[in-house]
């Protein structure tokens, strides 16, 4: 069976308070000209990610900053969790709400302990609680804190920087983050990797989030709901399903492409799938032992070859059987013989392309800790887009 196009809410923890409206909000920088925001309104759930898209000169991004007061709104107002952003100074305000920009901003002259122990610092919590944030929030994006506490931004390459921001942007435990095109700076390989960290990092430590974006396919793998924006107004506020199923009008519907019934792999994601079963063999194991739970059937190669993994679980290659009989135990296989290896969490778009792009009929799934789960195949992705497809002539018939 297929899976369907349309998956079930996501599982997370409980999110904090974050429930984030928008009400009539305008922007003029000039009497006499057109707004750069006009009289959007929008609620955005505790916890859920929101995406503002459309094309450049939108004022996308003018919306967003004067959720933090960046920019002053003409009119309207920002509501967060009941309360008008009015309410607060403009520093106080900035330090309840993470901000996340593409550029990273973190300060050069400062380790990255430092930059992120900048928030926690403003709000004057003592030392034993800022070091221990740190050392948690490099731990959350994968950084080793005894490692990359005392190193400085220029010692990072751009993915490390960009984490370390997020990291910084989380360290006050905000109840609201922006984020402005966050990973539109760095390499497409780098950029996917970044997205599923954040969607990741997101399950684990629900925020309400703002993100801005230029590109769809982006806005349907990261967001709860979507808002499509034209010339200052919301054109059409909904989740990545229904924007995609039912536009609302043509240039929502050439905006996010012809291609709608792919885009919508991105809407489901490998863990929605029955993975197939992995023919998973551990380095060190007996040769012997495996070759005989190859010929009872309790392994079932792939391709004529089993998957070695190290002792951690993490799949390390591929083993032709036929290689393995000579061996007293199995060998240790050097890393990457395994690629594409896929996260669970990975859409099944960018599955496909994955493994098309390495001429492989299979990639192994692994966990957040790295440990393989089962295998996912060109046709069990095939039979997604079938699937896809099908709902997709449904609702346009």
């Amino acid at each position: 069976m297929g899976p369907d196009p349309v998956p079930p809410p996501r599982p997370s923890a409980a999110p904090a308070a974050g429930v984030l409206e928008l009400r009539e909000l305008t922007k003029r920088f000039s009497a006499a000209g057109r707004p750069a925001v006009d009289g959007i309104s929008l609620r955005v759930p505790a916890g859920e990610v929101c995406v503002l898209i459309g094309p450049s000169g939108c004022g996308k991004t003018t919306a967003m900053r004067m959720i933090n007061r960046l920019i002053e709104p003409t009119s309207g107002d920002v509501l967060l969790d009941g309360r008008s952003v009015r309410e607060f100074a403009p520093a106080q305000l900035r330090r309840r709400i993470g901000y996340v920009i593409q550029q990273v901003g973190l300060m050069p002259h400062l380790t990255v302990g430092a930059n992120v122990a900048t928030v926690p610092k403003l709000l004057g919590w003592d030392r034993a609680r800022t070091r221990a944030r740190v050392r948690e929030l490099l731990e959350l994006i994968g950084l080793d804190p005894d490692e990359y506490t005392g190193r400085y931004p220029a010692e990072l390459s751009g993915g490390q920087q960009q984490r370390v921001g997020l990291a910084r942007a989380l360290a006050g435990d905000p109840p609201l983050m922006l984020m402005d095109e966050p990973f539109s700076a760095v390499d497409p390989i780098t950029r996917e990797r970044l997205q599923n960290d954040f969607l990741r990092l997101h399950r684990a430590v629900p925020k309400t989030v703002v993100f801005v974006s230029h590109d769809i396919d982006e806005a349907v793998k990261m967001a709860d709901r979507v808002a499509v924006m034209r010339e200052g107004r919301i054109v059409q506020y909904a989740p990545p399903a229904e924007l995609l199923a039912r536009p609302a009008d043509d240039f929502v519907a050439d905006f996010v492409g012809a291609d709608r019934a792919l885009k919508s792999l991105s809407l489901t994601r490998l863990e929605e799938l029955d993975l197939s079963p992995a023919p998973l063999v551990r380095a060190g194991d007996p040769a012997p032992d495996v070759m005989r739970r190859i010929d009872a059937g309790e392994i079932e190669p792939v391709g004529g070859s089993v998957l070695v993994a190290g002792r951690d679980g993490r799949p390390l290659g591929w083993l032709p059987v036929t290689r393995l009989a000579p061996f007293e135990r199995v060998p240790e296989l050097p890393p990457g013989g395994a690629d594409p290896v896929l996260d669970r969490i990975t859409t099944l778009r960018d599955a496909l392309s994955a493994l098309l792009e390495r001429g492989s009929g299979y990639g192994p799934v692994v966990d957040g800790e790295g440990r393989c789960v089962g295998l996912v195949g060109v046709e069990e992705i095939a039979r997604a887009v079938r699937a896809v497809r099908a709902g997709a002539v449904a609702v346009d018939g």
